[in-house]
């Protein structure tokens, strides 16, 4: 598309060049400019936009006009001018609670910028960064050749990192990636939907970023990174993510994910003993949706039947959960998730070796300057710091309100769902976040 646009410009002056080319362009002529030549992720965005867009010019015109133009706006349909698509024009969604922040990066500049409530943003950031709980002291004591030690260390639970209505939006995401697989409208290597041949077998995976082979295939190609074959992209969505383990200090800087794999389960889909091959460096993260799961440690696990697998340490996992991989914890002890008890989604993120990359990868830009939270007096509520912020009554109420809302909005999951998840589904739960190790049995292991 851009070889038909003459005096193209690059840079600031390229962006500002194209914009004044398109307003010189009438509604016939922006159509057919829109209308071809797009990947999927730049159809994804322009779409959204388009929504955005609609969105707002609704909420505009139903300001002015009252709700009963706002409600013939919402029943009118237009087409997306990338695919041809009738698509309903929305409401705009209801406002946040006043005190959440939906995958906020911290890089939006906003920070000083007061709301109507008080607070800035950094201030409201500072409270979500606050209610973060973060476990480190796993311990299981093994003989490895000969040496005791912790087969555990390096090993991090961290929860209260994705509210529930980020994780609803994280999930709506996993399964509009599903829908595009299932359409082809993924790269081949993107998604993999396997047939169940036996229990446990048989779960779907998205692979972005690298393309792992998991085994010996076809063509002869060793487990690890096929560096010839190609994926698509991180999804803006998992981008954020990613910022947001790193800022809250969930990952380390240094070691910032470039791609991931995520992972469908049917109820009894499983993941057998092992450990993830070095061509990923440590640290890398696993985050939980939908239902709670456990999952086995330890430098033997035994395969007791068909997804089902026995092992000395049996760690929860709540859904919203990020469970950290490094050190022994990664290198060491296997791992392993018996057969699921309901639906659940994994999305496991990990970074490259350097001598491994794809030929054809390029890195993002987005994620290389990527800043931790500072956790500072002027970050806090006024008159609160960051050990007694969490103490004021001030942010007491807050958090309960958060926790409320959180509350809600997993009471108002459809009843078939809501049968399939336990009392600890949230993981706004409490002190069942981190249950004590204890010996997993054959038994312990069945779902």
């Amino acid at each position: 598309m851009a070889g038909d646009i003459p005096g193209k410009l690059t840079g600031s002056a390229g962006r500002t060049g194209t914009i004044g080319l398109l307003k010189t362009l009438n509604r016939d002529e922006l159509l057919e400019v829109l209308s071809q030549g797009f990947c999927q992720h730049c159809e994804a965005l322009l779409e959204e936009r388009i929504h955005q867009l609609l969105n707002k010019r609704g909420s505009e015109s139903g300001s002015e006009s009252g709700s009963e133009s706002t409600v013939t706006s919402n029943n009118t349909l237009i087409s997306n001018p990338v695919t041809g698509k009738q698509l309903a024009r929305t409401s705009p969604p209801p406002p946040a609670a006043k005190y959440d922040i939906l995958l906020n990066d911290g890089l939006g500049g906003s920070g000083s910028t007061s709301s109507d409530n008080g607070l800035s943003e950094e201030q409201k950031e500072h409270i979500r960064f606050s209610q973060v709980v973060r476990k480190k002291d796993f311990v299981q004591m093994e003989k490895i050749n000969g040496k005791s030690m912790n087969v555990l260390k390096g090993l991090e639970l961290h929860t209260k990192v994705f509210n529930a209505e980020e994780q609803k939006k994280i999930v709506e995401c996993v399964y509009n990636l599903q829908r595009m697989g299932q359409k082809g409208q993924l790269r081949d290597r993107t998604y993999s939907e396997p047939r169940k041949w036996m229990r446990g077998k048989g779960r779907v995976t998205i692979q972005f970023g690298c393309c792992y082979n998991y085994a010996v295939d076809k063509n002869g190609n060793p487990p690890g990174i096929l560096r010839e074959e190609e994926v698509d992209p991180l999804p803006p969505l998992f981008k954020q993510m990613i910022k947001r383990m790193v800022r809250w200090h969930v990952l380390p800087t240094m070691c910032v994910p470039n791609s991931c794999i995520v992972n469908i389960y049917d109820e009894g889909d499983c993941i057998p003993p092992h450990i993830d091959h070095h061509d990923f460096l440590r640290p890398f993260c696993t985050v939980s949706f939908l239902t709670q799961c456990n999952i086995l440690f330890g430098s033997s696990l035994k395969i007791v039947s068909p997804g089902e697998f026995s092992g000395p340490v049996s760690i929860p996992l709540p859904v919203g959960s990020v469970l950290i991989l490094n050190g022994n914890g990664a290198d060491i002890a296997k791992h392993c998730v018996p057969a699921v008890p309901g639906k659940r989604i994994s999305i496991t993120f990990r970074r490259m070796d350097e001598s491994k990359l794809p030929y054809k990868f390029l890195p993002d830009p987005e994620l290389s300057r990527i800043k931790p939270f500072i956790v500072s007096p002027s970050s806090a509520p006024q008159g609160h710091h960051q050990k007694p912020v969490i103490n004021s009554s001030f942010v007491k109420a807050i958090v309960q309100q958060n926790q409320h809302r959180n509350d809600q909005v997993i009471k108002d999951k459809p009843d078939r769902e809501a049968t399939k998840t336990t009392k600890n589904d949230s993981f706004l739960c409490g002190n069942d976040d981190f249950p004590p190790l204890g010996k997993a049995s054959k038994g312990a292991s069945r779902r």
